[in-house]
């Protein structure tokens, strides 16, 4: 990843945007960040997976010199059936006040996690199809049409 990386940053990008479950976690984030830093290039970590990728951002993010912004989805129209911090058993450390969240104390991560409420959501399972009046947006490996969820107010 950092092969590629160091082409997108000699390109001449001025913010890098690597989510960290498929950049390679924590490390290898940390090292595209250090990577972007030589270049004068900022660090804005891509994070719509849920409180453990969020921690795992702002606590890169807090090491970080050329940090400029945390993407997060707290509270977004779309989480209809599940928000981010359904999964944690304090939601105190994630709680963002005017735009900013405090440095993350705890052990670990920061955060902690609800394991009942995991498993409980792993047997529900997330249906990634629309409900109906979605467009359609790619096909399914059995030919079938996956759609895009909607919500009240967006076209």
């Amino acid at each position: 990843m950092r092969l590629e990386g160091l082409l997108v940053v000699q390109a001449g990008i001025a913010v890098a945007q690597p989510d960290f479950a498929h950049a390679g976690g924590i490390t290898e984030v940390r090292k595209i960040a250090t990577l972007a830093e030589v270049y004068d290039v900022q660090l804005a970590p891509h994070c719509p997976l849920g409180p453990i990728a969020l921690a795992a951002c702002l606590q890169v993010g807090f090491a970080t010199p050329n940090f400029l912004i945390q993407e997060q989805s707290i509270g977004i129209h779309y989480n209809l059936d599940a928000e981010v911090l359904d999964h944690c058993l304090d939601k105190a450390p994630l709680a963002f006040v005017d735009g900013y969240v405090p440095r993350l104390t705890a052990p670990g991560l920061g955060i902690e996690i609800d394991e009942h409420a995991v498993r409980t959501a792993d047997k529900r399972g997330h249906a990634w199809r629309a409900r109906p009046g979605g467009t359609p947006t790619a096909p399914a490996p059995s030919g079938e049409t996956i759609r895009p969820v909607r919500t009240k107010g967006t076209p």
